[in-house]
């Protein structure tokens, strides 16, 4: 297992297991936006809270008012630095002790209208899209589990606050196929 550089769920402890996944994904979405924006994308191992504290004794502390029943996030150092998530996934593995997994970042979001008639050439397409007066930037935090579950966590730059995190199961179905495909034995 990586070395943690972890944020345990604060979950309380008598919490079913549906709420694991979306107690963790919320800790760890408000951790990531402690950090500000314009931050590079960030990917966490969902590790199951008893089973960190039992491997790793010097956690105890940190891990003491954690819900052992729930998941403590390990943030993945060495991240590449890439535009194309897909690729970066693409080489993703997870050992059996990983039960899920959430990922961290940031996207320009625009109206359809604003896709029409950009330049052929990419950075050109970037550049006019990212001075468009209807831009938003977000910040999309997806976690995934193992069995299947998953949730998703978007923040806007515009609305930058805890209270104002939309939450739902399907607002990135493509990111949530590929990181779940990150956990599967192949």
């Amino acid at each position: 297992m990586p070395s943690p550089s972890s944020r345990p769920g604060a979950a309380p402890a008598n919490h079913d297991r549906s709420s694991a996944l979306r107690d963790a994904a919320a800790d760890t979405e408000r951790h990531v936006a402690r950090g500000g924006w314009d931050q590079p994308m960030r990917m966490f191992a969902l590790v199951p809270t008893a089973l960190l504290a039992e491997r790793e004794p010097s956690m105890s502390e940190q891990l003491a008012s954690a819900d052992p029943e729930g998941f403590t996030s390990v943030e993945q150092d060495g991240l590449p630095t890439s535009t194309n998530v897909e690729s970066v996934l693409a080489r993703v593995a997870w050992p059996a002790e990983v039960a899920g997994v959430a990922l961290a970042l940031e996207r320009m979001v625009v109206p359809p209208e604003a896709e029409r008639d950009l330049p052929s050439d990419p950075d050109a397409a970037t550049e006019a899209l990212s001075g468009h007066p209807g831009r938003r930037d977000v910040r999309l935090l997806v976690a995934v589990e193992r069995t299947g579950s998953s949730i998703c966590l978007l923040r806007q730059r515009e609305h930058d606050s805890d209270d104002a995190v939309a939450v739902g199961a399907d607002l990135a179905p493509g990111l949530v196929h590929a990181l779940f495909s990150t956990l599967q034995d192949d």
